[in-house]
């Protein structure tokens, strides 16, 4: 540990010695040289202050929040700054060494001073974005809208409108009342149906009472359905004994229900209008390790005809290449979440860019696969960093057809 720590704090001694000569290369003002220094190690300081007091214990991910958006906005954006001065480093010893010239005679002020311009504009801007993301990004709820073909959807369902929100995580917010735009913009769809696709909380219920009365005024014809996502059970944070983590899950599913959630636990219930019906289906958790994988489809499928039209929630959709395209009883639509897109990336109509996807292959938008498909929602709300860039939280409007 610590050697770790050694090498971490070697790394950005480096960055900063680099970055200061960018510095000193644009002003000789002391003091602006001492107030980057002073902002500096105070950032440094809280950083590590907060680092060294985390503790599982700590059921708020306030102090996470804290690291996170520390290091994205003040820390990350110090690489690319480095990157750029690297730049005219390699071209200085690569003309030393190809030419066999004095150190002296490869320096050219004004290319330097060009490079450090562009590091730290760079830098800036990067951080830029992140600053936004925190006061403004995670609060610009989008509407998208897809249209999903059955070829077994009764005919009294077609044009039937089904909203979907994900992975709210309600203890990354302080104020409820500042969702209360994303609420009416749902409630603005008119949908038949709403459901929940996992992760009300960050860590413990009492995170979602606040929002309890926010909740309930969604509004849907056919009523409002949810399943529990990995952070629901309460897995991330110490408890006194098993049976307190226990009671905690079962206060936040009364929670949901006080605010109109009917939970769903590996069962399903049936939409029925004019005779004709449609199954919603409703698993816990299920994902690759270390998440838990309390799912159990067989269970939610019990006694629902094979060729009945079918839509399933599902928190994680490797759920999906795992298990659910492959069973024999077909599920023509699964709904998930879980990626949040990252919360950072591109997310333009022809060009989908984030780093998740390299762990998360399917992590945006409509997928089809053997026939079934599969739609992840960018999710509503913040989890570390609290904030959005470029990938703006979802709520999704599917109509049947």
């Amino acid at each position: 540990m610590q050697r770790n720590f050694l090498i971490i704090v070697a790394i950005f001694l480096f960055l900063e010695a680099y970055i200061y000569q960018a510095i000193k290369t644009l002003t000789d003002n002391f003091w602006i040289r001492t107030a980057y220094w002073a902002v500096s190690l105070i950032i440094y300081g809280i950083f590590a202050y907060e680092v060294t007091h985390f503790s599982r214990a700590d059921r708020s991910t306030a102090r996470a929040q804290i690291m996170i958006s520390l290091f994205l906005v003040f820390i990350l954006p110090k690489v690319f700054i480095v990157l750029f001065l690297l730049i005219d480093d390699i071209f200085r010893a690569g003309g030393y060494l190809i030419g066999l010239t004095k150190p002296s005679e490869n320096f050219f002020p004004e290319r330097r001073k060009f490079l450090s311009l562009a590091g730290l504009g760079l830098g800036g801007l990067l951080s830029g974005l992140f600053i936004d993301g925190i006061t403004f990004g995670k609060y610009r709820h989008k509407v998208r809208r897809v249209r999903i073909n059955f070829t077994n959807l009764p005919k009294s369902f077609k044009g039937y409108k089904i909203v979907q929100i994900s992975d709210v995580h309600s203890g990354s917010f302080s104020d409820p009342s500042k969702l209360e735009h994303a609420i009416d913009l749902i409630n603005e769809q008119n949908p038949d149906l709403v459901l929940f696709t996992g992760d009300m909380v960050n860590n413990v219920a009492d995170e979602f009472k606040p929002f309890i009365p926010l909740f309930s005024k969604i509004k849907a014809k056919d009523g409002k359905f949810a399943v529990l996502g990995n952070h629901d059970y309460g897995d991330y944070v110490s408890w006194e004994s098993a049976a307190a983590k226990k009671q905690n899950l079962e206060t936040l599913i009364d929670y949901e229900k006080q605010a109109g959630f009917d939970m769903l636990r590996n069962e399903h219930r049936i939409i029925d209008r004019n005779g004709e019906k449609l199954y919603i289906l409703g698993v816990e958790n299920w994902g690759l390790k270390p998440f838990p994988q309390f799912g159990r489809l067989d269970d939610a499928l019990k006694d629902i005809p094979k060729d009945a039209t079918k839509i399933l929630m599902s928190h994680d959709p490797t759920h999906f290449d795992y298990v659910v395209k492959k069973h024999p009883k077909n599920v023509h639509l699964t709904l998930s979440g879980h990626t949040h897109g990252m919360q950072f990336g591109l997310d333009l109509k022809n060009v989908k860019w984030s780093p998740v996807q390299y762990r998360y292959p399917k992590w945006a938008d409509l997928y089809e696969s053997s026939g079934k498909l599969l739609y992840v929602n960018r999710g509503f709300g913040v989890l570390g960093y609290p904030g959005r860039v470029g990938v703006l939280p979802e709520i999704t409007l599917f109509e049947l057809a």
